[in-house]
């Protein structure tokens, strides 16, 4: 099988070892790939725009692929799948329409109430809006104030907070780049991210992870795009995953359908789980980012293998999954000012474990390895317990030295110590 994957983040790196582990998989190419992919597959660095259908309906045409993965959500919403499954190639990602999910919170919102799902009350508030219909709008939320932006952020376009003053003004910052706004209301208890492989109506979960978003340790500093992740959730109820497919997941998809948007590849559900079970938080039309990289680092199943049965609608032919026992954390390396501007162009020493996923890497004119992005490398450790997984994770990051770089210390830690409860 000739795969062509499309991205170039750490998810894809985890995503590339998977692929290539496959006895089915003969080729391996990666748009445009990164320095640690490139050990493992042929790159194609120069490719840069993928979410330009034409450009990689080519590349896939140049590859022949059996297969086309979709790692990012900017070339589903940009319909890439589209253009690829009319040329008859088997894709591994949603199409334009389906897409929507995650490209727009309003459409997500408006396919829960019709499926039944429950998730936090919201209301839009568009570009055009006076001060008064602002503040308006405000007023039917708090103390906790939840603000999103309604399109494509990276997961650093959502603001929590208790403040009205920040919540406005990020409120403002949005709509002035023209963009809708998305105020919705708190939703309370621990989050959970289950990544579920969709093939119209059939669903099948993989297993349950934890993201840590905020840059500080104690959930501390602004949101990012998730500093660390483990997998799966010792805390969560034993029919957790049951009650999220079944009361989450089925329904959406089986909407999807109804409305001529079937989904095909992988839904990822944000949720909280509160005092009456899982709500909500938002959709993503691909595998999240850090949670992918816990999350295959445990998995048996041949992976090219499943995901060529998602896009060619044989999941529900597929047998059970195979899960590694044991544990899985992935805590993320960060460059010097992440969130915000990243400095780049920082030497990177000690990051030759086969733990390491590469994200914002890069090779310089000297060979040296260097910073190129805010998300630098991440870390995975596995091991019979949580406590273990860690230690592995952590182990190896103590060994990487990234002048200016930064991580978070407690990646998982709540839940060895007990301290998350449902």
């Amino acid at each position: 099988m000739r795969i062509l994957l499309i991205g170039s983040g750490a998810r894809e790196h985890a995503l590339a070892l998977g692929l290539a582990a496959d006895p089915a998989v003969t080729e391996l190419h990666v748009a445009p790939g990164n320095v640690g992919i490139g050990e493992i597959a042929t790159i194609y660095p120069e490719i840069t725009a993928v979410d330009n259908p034409d450009t990689m309906l080519e590349l896939a045409q140049k590859i022949n692929a059996d297969l086309v993965v979709i790692g990012p959500e900017i070339p589903l919403v940009a319909g890439v799948a589209d253009i690829l499954r009319s040329h008859g190639f088997a894709v591994f990602g949603p199409n334009k329409d389906a897409a929507r999910i995650e490209g727009s919170k309003a459409f997500a919102k408006d396919v829960m109430a019709a499926a039944g799902v429950k998730t936090a009350h919201a209301e839009q508030v568009v570009p055009g809006a006076t001060a008064e219909e602002i503040d308006a709008a405000l007023d039917n939320f708090g103390p906790n104030f939840v603000v999103k932006d309604d399109g494509l952020a990276g997961g650093k376009g959502v603001v929590v907070t208790t403040d009205r003053k920040t919540a406005r003004a990020h409120m403002e910052a949005v709509l002035h780049a023209g963009n809708p706004v998305l105020l919705e209301s708190f939703l309370d208890g621990p989050e959970v991210s289950l990544f579920c492989l969709v093939d119209g109506e059939t669903v099948v979960p993989l297993l349950p992870a934890q993201d840590h978003k905020r840059v500080g340790d104690n959930d501390e500093g602004p949101n990012t795009g998730g500093m660390g992740a483990y997998c799966p959730l010792p805390w969560l109820p034993e029919d957790g995953v049951q009650r999220i497919v079944d009361e989450v997941c089925v329904p959406v998809a089986k909407e999807m359908v109804a409305r001529g948007c079937s989904y095909s590849g992988l839904l990822y559900a944000g949720l909280a789980w509160g005092a009456d079970g899982p709500a909500v938080v938002e959709f993503n039309c691909r595998f999240g980012d850090p949670e992918t990289q816990a999350v295959l680092a445990l998995l048996q199943t041949p992976l090219a293998t499943l995901l060529h049965a998602v896009a060619t609608g044989t999941l529900d032919k597929q047998p059970p999954l195979e899960w590694a026992d044991g544990f899985a954390v992935t805590v993320v390396l960060a460059a010097h000012n992440y969130p915000g501007t990243p400095r780049l162009g920082d030497a990177i020493t000690g990051a030759e474990s086969t733990q390491v996923r590469h994200a914002g890497t890069a090779r310089a004119a000297t060979g040296e390895l260097v910073s190129a992005g805010g998300r630098v490398l991440n870390v995975v450790g596995t091991g019979a317990t949580l406590f273990d997984a860690r230690n592995s994770a952590y182990s190896v990051l103590s060994q990487i030295a990234l002048p200016g770089g930064h991580f978070r210390s407690d990646i998982a830690l709540p839940a060895v110590e007990g301290r998350i409860s449902v």
